[in-house]
């Protein structure tokens, strides 16, 4: 039983803890949303992560984007990404993708689940229906200001969401860690066979009077 992870033996056993071993995600985007679930899940037993960005590291990303740094600005948010997770990981293996979703699908490994950390809600569109076809889950979510959205799905499509584009608005570091966080602790849970709430959308925000709240919406299938 390895040290590493006691207190995940502690909450669900060795035979839990080992099975994650064989278990295979794909986090696409790793900016705000993408650094805090690769922070989040891998250091946690899961066997192996393919982590999809095109994007580099700029200046104004590195408040919200934990895993950076100012001396990974111009590097491959994937690279920086796969270097911060090296150093915490125990057993688990990393792949970087400079590449969209669209060219990663064309060679795409056997996954368990997609994980989605975009900003881009065709992009979105596009894991649903990859999802689809492999017969696999993923798990939505996006943030912006004070709140911040996420869901499970499984049998229920994302096509009745809006794709249409929309002015992207301000964010606190904050609001991304804490959505990452509840994305992150809905796939542990799926991938370490625990009970989870799936096509249920999550909207979790801060009202005006800076009360925390959270609501839930029925997708339908």
């Amino acid at each position: 039983m390895s040290e590493f992870y006691k207190r995940q033996y502690e909450l669900w056993g060795e035979d839990t803890q080992n099975s994650l071993k064989n278990k295979k995600v794909a986090i696409i985007g790793c900016g705000g949303l993408g650094c805090s679930l690769g922070l989040t899940l891998g250091s946690s037993g899961i066997g192996e992560f393919f982590l999809v960005d095109f994007d580099k590291v700029e200046l104004h990303n590195i408040h919200r984007q934990l895993a950076f740094s100012k001396d990974d600005i111009g590097s491959f948010k994937s690279d920086a990404l796969k270097k911060t997770l090296e150093k915490r990981a125990e057993d688990t293996k990393f792949y970087s993708y400079h590449d969209s979703f669209e060219e990663f699908i064309k060679d795409a490994p056997t996954l368990d689940l997609v994980i989605d950390a975009t900003d881009n809600l065709e992009t979105r569109k596009l894991i649903d229906e990859f999802a689809k076809k492999q017969n696999i889950p993923w798990v939505y979510a996006s943030v912006e200001e004070f709140n911040g959205q996420v869901c499970f799905f499984d049998k229920s499509s994302f096509s009745v969401f809006n794709t249409s584009d929309k002015t992207s608005k301000g964010i606190t570091p904050p609001m991304v860690t804490l959505i990452a966080s509840f994305e992150a602790n809905l796939a542990l849970r799926y991938l370490a066979g625990q009970k989870i709430e799936k096509d249920t959308l999550f909207y979790l925000f801060v009202d005006k009077n800076g009360e925390f709240k959270i609501q839930k919406f029925r997708m339908p299938s």
